[in-house]
């Protein structure tokens, strides 16, 4: 019997995508918008009216380095190569939000050991970069300041 051309097609999707979700390290269904919320009002408590300030933009704090290893993600029809097209970006919520997005398929992982890849990982993955991130947060000032916001956060979601 002969698989028809939809039942093949499909199977060639699945294979596909298995091979990406494996090879790249990760997969990040559990980015949830609530995560996405909680990363943000760690960041700059969600101030979305957030310039750019000491080379970090807009409401999740991005700078240039981090918007290139995320893959230079823009605007609709803005083009990655032009001079301000990152603080664009940045500066736009869902922008970046997909900047977040390439940056944790880069470098998510589970940072604090416990076996599972969560907010959590990705917020420390935010507070000490992509290569760093299995270092403390409560080692530092900022650190700190990351991890009140963040325990607020969750709180506010669980209330």
């Amino acid at each position: 019997m002969m698989a028809t051309p939809s039942l093949v097609t499909s199977a060639c999707v699945l294979s596909v995508l298995l091979l990406w979700t494996a090879s790249s390290g990760m997969f990040i269904s559990n980015l949830s918008e609530t995560c996405y919320r909680c990363l943000c009002y760690v960041s700059t408590e969600c101030n979305t009216a957030h310039g750019c300030t000491g080379g970090y933009c807009g409401p999740f704090n991005i700078s240039r380095v981090y918007w290139i290893d995320a893959g230079k993600v823009t605007l609709p029809e803005d083009d990655p190569e032009r001079n301000h097209a990152w603080e664009d970006c940045a500066r736009s919520y869902n922008c970046a939000k997909q900047i977040i997005e390439g940056y944790l398929q880069k470098y998510g992982k589970d940072c604090n050991g416990d076996g599972v890849t969560d907010c959590f990982d990705y917020m420390m993955v935010n507070g000490n970069g992509g290569y760093g991130c299995t270092v403390p947060l409560n080692k530092t000032h900022n650190g700190r300041r990351w991890l009140r916001r963040y325990q607020d956060c969750q709180l506010s979601i669980k209330a």
